[in-house]
């Protein structure tokens, strides 16, 4: 291949990537602050993607669907970010949990039922979503899941009930929670678009 085509060649990926940042920029920032509360590091998130993108851009093997790659590369990166975060223990975390019960609770999380047609039809698709994510935990976890989310239970309630210790009602809950987190994640996206 002569020089003049290698250059032409790279031209045109720099155009391209140039095209996509310019495309997907506001699209993919927006996604990325609605999960991270600090605008810096939202920024560094999306900097980060964007760098990981021109880097595999210039690969020789192509990026198929780059929008879906972008979010995918985007979602990894915040939850690398939460991974570095110290972990609150588990105990204190049950603590913060019986004390500030409406910072968690799972119906501040729905669309509201009065922002028209729209948020009824999300709202919808998000209750059938968990209903069916529900169904797919082990008893336990649905058990304590149900009891905190739903009935409105405190874990030293449910402990108290249960004679289950409530560490392990935490972990339980928290097990659920990713599951939940991770299976209607998609549902989310969908309704982000």
């Amino acid at each position: 291949m002569d020089l003049s085509r290698s250059q032409d060649l790279m031209n045109d990926r720099n155009s391209d990537i140039t095209a996509t940042v310019l495309r997907e920029r506001t699209k993919l920032g927006n996604f990325i602050r609605r999960r991270v509360r600090d605008a810096t590091e939202a920024d560094d998130i999306l900097q980060d993607v964007f760098y990981e993108f021109v880097e595999a851009y210039r690969l020789p093997e192509t990026i198929e669907q780059v929008s879906a790659w972008l979010f995918r590369v985007a979602r990894n990166r915040i939850i690398d970010r939460f991974r570095k975060k110290k972990e609150q223990s588990i105990s204190s975390m049950g603590e913060d949990l019986d004390r500030d019960e409406d910072e968690y609770r799972l119906d501040l999380a729905l669309p509201s039922m009065d922002a028209g047609p729209d948020a009824v039809f999300a709202r919808s698709m998000v209750l059938e979503a968990l209903q069916n994510a529900l169904d797919e935990l082990p008893e336990n976890q649905r058990e304590v899941f149900i009891a905190h989310e739903i009935a409105g239970n405190s874990f030293k309630q449910i402990a108290a009930q249960s004679g289950v210790a409530l560490n392990t009602l935490l972990a339980r809950k928290r097990y659920a929670v990713l599951h939940l987190r991770n299976r209607l994640q998609t549902v989310y996206d969908e309704l982000d678009t």
